[in-house]
């Protein structure tokens, strides 16, 4: 099993939850969740979205920068790196 690092940015308050597209230079990836930043609500959400859209459980996945903030960076452990690599630019093109 490998460690998979990817940088996304929140935007909490949304009407849906979803995963897709892009901000900033270089790109994270953006992810939209209902949960509001309030006692981590918006990482627990932010988790929720990235394990169903990456398919991978939600204890493969950590928050290891950024709690508080809009960015962040998270750990997401998997058995195969380049599928996981591919996905993650097909959500950043939406």
């Amino acid at each position: 099993m490998s460690t998979f690092r990817i940088t996304i940015r929140v935007k909490p308050g949304a009407s849906r939850a979803k995963v897709g597209g892009s901000y900033g230079d270089p790109a994270a990836l953006v992810v939209s969740v209902h949960a509001q930043p309030v006692d981590g609500q918006a990482n627990t959400a932010v988790i929720d979205a990235l394990s169903a859209a990456l398919d991978v459980r939600k204890a493969d996945i950590t928050v290891i920068a950024g709690h508080t903030g809009r960015t962040k960076i998270l750990a997401i452990e998997t058995d195969d790196a380049v599928s996981m690599q591919l996905r993650i630019e097909e959500l950043l093109a939406l």
